[in-house]
């Protein structure tokens, strides 16, 4: 099982979910994305849709899964969804977490302004934690900030900067492009496939989930109420346990 995050997070957003679907039996891989966590940055800012793609084949092929089960939030799951649609990639399963062709416009927006804000750095990780609670508010700001260490990196300047690549900022490609790219691959899904919204996203809309599972007839939903946008982070309870319960139906572990 290959287990791939949003833009902006890194491999550890997973840790429950991994931890979880390890415990059900199941070799779960968490990476971290192109430019994310501790993965190199592109030479050359190359940080489009089909370079996730290709990572993805190729971490698919070096771990040696003939078959893996894709679990993708987000960018993650765009990533699994243009791959296996396209014939590029053989899968057991797929779950899509909180991403669908059709998303909406003002929440994506959302999300690039709170990866863009304070290019500069922050001064401590209690400013790193109020950015995410202003970003979250459905969460409980942890007591401890040692793990938010996990999704910063400390510059030589001394200042926290989020963990990853800032010229992703700059995007070349076409968000239009990307959406139709994974609407044609949505029409040729022919393996198990599990949708899972967060009730309270702004990102997927419940007519957005509709309208996937209108192109996409044999895949199963779940809406997580109390969940946001990054839903296994919001409610891995209720996540890891759909995803076990679904995944030991349709791929049973060895």
């Amino acid at each position: 099982m290959i287990l791939q995050h949003g833009g902006g997070q890194t491999r550890h957003a997973w840790k429950g979910a991994g931890e979880t679907l390890g415990e059900a039996g199941y070799y779960a891989v968490s990476i971290d994305a192109r430019g994310h966590g501790d993965s190199d940055w592109s030479p050359d800012a190359s940080y489009e849709p089909e370079m996730n793609v290709q990572d993805l084949i190729a971490v698919s092929e070096a771990i040696g899964a003939e078959a893996p089960i894709l679990v993708g939030a987000s960018m993650g799951g765009s990533t699994g969804l243009l791959a296996v649609g396209t014939d590029r990639l053989t899968a057991s399963a797929l779950v899509l977490v909180d991403i669908a062709p059709q998303v909406e416009v003002k929440g994506t927006q959302k999300i690039k302004e709170f990866m863009d804000q304070k290019p500069e750095g922050f001064e401590s990780l209690e400013e790193v934690a109020a950015a995410i609670a202003n970003y979250q508010p459905q969460r409980k700001r942890p007591r401890n900030l040692d793990g938010l260490a996990k999704n910063v990196r400390l510059g030589s300047d001394g200042r926290y900067h989020w963990h990853w690549d800032p010229a992703r900022r700059n995007r070349t490609w076409s968000m239009s492009e990307h959406r139709a790219s994974l609407q044609v691959a949505a029409d040729n899904l022919d393996l198990p496939v599990m949708l899972v919204r967060g009730g309270m996203s702004d990102v997927l809309t419940e007519e957005g989930a509709q309208a996937f599972l209108a192109q996409c007839p044999h895949a199963e939903y779940v809406n997580v109420t109390g969940a946001a946008h990054m839903v296994a982070g919001d409610r891995n309870d209720v996540f890891s346990g759909a995803v076990v319960d679904f995944l030991h139906r349709v791929v049973p572990p060895i």
